[in-house]
């Protein structure tokens, strides 16, 4: 996991941390920043922070100053800056933290953001619930029986075939405006997806890193 990427975004804050010496960069926004302190995780690990700081207060994290990385663009959010930074530092996988909770619209954002990298990153969200992701059209995960499997369009997919779930789908069709595929559960340790056209997202119930 040395080539993964453990990064900490402004959502809910997690109840526990992962064993951050698996990951080769460990990064936060700037509003991630406040609750990593309040929460005592080891700051001196994080490889840089990044944001407009429009939520940081600047008074005591001097120590850190050399980490900041100021991103003022208005125009992105401080996660769509946070994975450019990453991309250009030559990181594929990255784990996040704090994407889901508080405004909803911050989480739709957040999942609109990781869909505009989904090309360049494999992005994995994990929370308090489920660990969620986009997959390709080819997708096999194990070690999911008897867990909750939520599979999202986004907006829709064509010709989608599912394996190992209670309720299957066989060439079905998924869209959001008519027919989603949320709260099923593995009935078999492996389940595979496979489908044709579209985007799709996966929630998988929470399985911490």
């Amino acid at each position: 996991m040395k080539d993964n990427v453990l990064l900490f975004i402004n959502g809910d804050p997690p109840k526990s941390f992962p064993k951050i010496e698996n990951y080769g960069l460990i990064a936060c926004t700037d509003g991630a920043f406040h609750y990593l302190k309040h929460l005592n995780f080891p700051l001196d690990k994080l490889d840089f922070i990044s944001g407009d700081f429009d939520s940081h207060s600047g008074s005591d994290e001097n120590v850190y100053d050399e980490k900041f990385i100021y991103t003022p663009d208005q125009d992105k959010t401080d996660f769509h800056k946070a994975l450019e930074i990453i991309v250009e530092k030559g990181f594929k996988n990255v784990d996040v933290l704090g994407g889901s909770g508080g405004e909803q619209d911050h989480f739709l954002g957040n999942l609109t953001v990781a869909f505009g990298f989904k090309n360049q990153l494999d992005i994995k969200f994990y929370d308090e619930f489920s660990e969620y992701y986009f997959i390709s059209k080819k997708f096999v995960v194990k070690g999911v029986k008897d867990k909750m499997v939520s599979l999202y369009p986004f907006p829709s997919v064509e010709n989608i075939t599912t394996k190992g779930l209670n309720w299957c789908l066989t060439n079905g069709d998924l869209s959001i405006t008519s027919r989603i595929g949320t709260r099923n559960f593995a009935v078999e340790d492996e389940v595979s997806v496979e489908y044709g056209k579209g985007d799709l997202l996966i929630f998988i119930g929470r399985n911490y890193l």
